[in-house]
């Protein structure tokens, strides 16, 4: 079944030096930028990570340090990729989780100011996950009826990703609405002020804080409470869009104080 879509939707998958987001950089992305119309535009990009890379990563997707030598750093293709990033809405793999708070980290690294605030996220992992608890190479198997056999190529992992969405909505019709809200919705384990989750917002949209000794407690009232604890953050060891989400939340509690 194809997507019934009223903007774009963007798939990606990273390769990455290891698997902490907040640390770790990428050593290739890969898209497929699908239209309404059914259009594609497909990229894959090696990145230098200016880092070596753990021969423990290279084991998973087998890129070396010799391969993304005299490759542009992210730094340099971190406004070409915004570009086709904006305007549509996100589909992957455990990107929720993953590749989009390491993608997004990479951003503000490369002071590039992305909304995602506006995009729908698609998780297809979790669909999967929901529906049948298997891994990528199984859901493509399961699914589509097909060996991935280049997986942990970003370009490989992102064309199974997009073709086990469709496949998805072909099998369960009764469960799943060919709609990019329905699907980021279903796709989306609970709402996350912040990319990393240290933030969620409770059944009423007020943000509160999910780990710590402040875990379930509302936001603001922690700020107005401990305002040394606004600083503590700032200065830990969180991912900047964590404390990017955090500052939000500090400055419109001043304003309306």
């Amino acid at each position: 079944m194809e997507l019934q879509l009223t903007k774009p939707i963007i798939f990606f998958d990273l390769e990455t030096t290891g698997v902490n987001f907040q640390k770790d950089r990428i050593v290739e992305i890969s898209y497929i930028k699908v239209h309404p119309n059914g259009s594609e535009e497909e990229r894959t990009y090696r990145v230098n990570p200016e880092c070596p890379i753990p021969p423990e990563s290279t084991a998973i997707h087998h890129i070396t340090d010799e391969d993304v030598a005299g490759k542009p750093t992210f730094k340099e293709i971190a406004r070409e990729v915004a570009r086709a990033f904006t305007g549509a809405d996100i589909g992957g793999f455990n990107s929720n989780r993953f590749d989009l708070p390491l993608l997004m980290e990479e951003f503000i690294r490369a002071g590039v100011d992305f909304d995602i605030s506006k995009c729908r996220l698609v998780d297809v992992q979790t669909i999967f996950h929901k529906l049948e608890q298997r891994t990528l190479s199984a859901a493509y198997m399961f699914y589509c009826g097909k060996n991935l056999d280049e997986a942990h190529s970003a370009n490989a992992d992102t064309r199974a990703t997009y073709e086990v969405l469709k496949a998805q909505l072909d099998k369960y019709p009764d469960k799943l609405q060919n709609s990019i809200e329905f699907l980021s919705g279903f796709s989306t384990q609970r709402r996350t002020a912040d990319l990393a989750g240290r933030i969620v917002f409770d059944e009423k949209g007020c943000e509160v804080f999910n780990f710590g000794k402040y875990k379930g407690v509302a936001v603001e009232e922690v700020l107005k409470k401990d305002s040394g604890y606004y600083g503590w953050m700032m200065k830990g060891d969180f991912a900047e869009n964590t404390k990017q989400v955090l500052t939000r939340i500090y400055m419109r509690l001043k304003r309306n104080a």
